[in-house]
């Protein structure tokens, strides 16, 4: 059986599963448990858990990552809720000098299972300090495992693998989207494996390739293409390290022709990656060089107008879909 449940409430459930589950769990954040979450990811967990399991902390994220990743080195399993990930830009050096390194400079003696979540990318008129992607940034560090989606069923599924993994995991969410619904399996026991992409959508002549929020104007974009004659299949990464290139592989070896959809810059982003690894194992299946559709190389205005030039949407991807099909060209 499933439910309809907001990806906000997927995720509550996913936390409050696993700490009624496991003692050691508990979150930490501004704002997590007198308000509820920001965005109210966390409500109703301070009156189950209370305050020493629900944690509010000051506005200190390189503060209170460290005690975090302290704690999870004596043994705890810290959830570090950060606002936005663009305040997380404070707390790097424990996530990339000593969370993501605690294994390698043990010689493989102790780890760090710590899981450090919020929401990434932009989230309407914010402008440039508070709209940044961050999945290659994270995903760049060895020694991280980087989670991002929207679904909520997957959302669930994988935030309940990343509070059970050994190893420290960046869980990117989309602040626009808490309150998007979908279905979600009831039971405490819905897990969803780390380093594994989902087909979202069958298709026969061009693989489509996102992740996160870009989901909704890929689907889109797949539906106007199919009114079009033309079959797209859609692929969620899900998980951007380890990164699935399998699945990937498998799809253009049905459809031969790639784009890759990123939120993010263009330069050494995911899209970049992606489009490296089918080259890499799929050369001689490609019919047309791999497209990408990215965000404008450029910081974010405030301006609703160059919001929406910004980003990527459905016209952009069915633009560069018909591209590697040489429709219209």
């Amino acid at each position: 059986m499933a439910r309809q449940l907001a990806l906000r409430d997927a995720l509550n459930e996913a936390m409050s599963e696993e700490m009624r589950r496991d003692e050691r769990v508990f979150l930490m954040g501004e704002e997590v448990a007198e308000y509820n979450g920001a965005y109210k990811v966390s409500k109703g967990m301070l009156d189950e858990f209370g305050p020493k399991r629900v944690i509010d902390t000051p506005i200190a994220e390189l503060g209170f990552a460290g005690i975090g990743v302290g704690a999870a080195m004596n043994g705890l399993r810290p959830i570090v809720e950060f606002m936005t990930w663009n305040f997380a830009v404070l707390a790097f050096d424990q996530i990339v000098n000593n969370a993501a390194k605690t294994l390698s400079q043990s010689a493989g003696e102790f780890s760090c299972p710590i899981v450090f979540r919020g929401p990434s990318g932009s989230a309407g008129q914010l402008a440039q300090q508070h709209s940044q992607t961050f999945e290659s940034w994270m995903a760049n560090v060895p020694g991280l495992k980087v989670v991002s989606c929207i679904d909520p069923a997957d959302a669930k599924g994988l935030l309940k693998s990343a509070i059970r993994d050994p190893d420290p995991v960046c869980m990117m969410e989309s602040e626009m989207l808490y309150g998007y619904e979908d279905e979600v399996p009831e039971g405490d026991d819905h897990l969803v494996p780390i380093g594994k992409a989902k087909v979202r959508r069958e298709g026969s002549d061009i693989t489509l390739v996102t992740f996160n929020k870009m989901i909704v104007p890929t689907m889109k974009a797949a539906e106007e293409l199919e009114k079009e004659g033309i079959s797209a299949e859609v692929i969620d990464l899900r998980t951007i390290r380890p990164l699935d290139y399998q699945t990937v592989v498998d799809s253009v070896m049905k459809t031969n022709r790639l784009v890759v959809i990123d939120e993010s810059w263009p330069l050494a982003g995911i899209s970049s990656e992606v489009a490296y690894g089918i080259q890499k194992y799929a050369f001689d299946y490609l019919d047309a060089p791999v497209t990408r559709v990215n965000a404008a190389d450029t910081s974010l205005a405030y301006a609703p107008t160059l919001v929406e030039e910004y980003l990527p949407n459905a016209e952009k991807i069915i633009k560069a879909a018909k591209e590697v099909a040489y429709i219209g060209v």
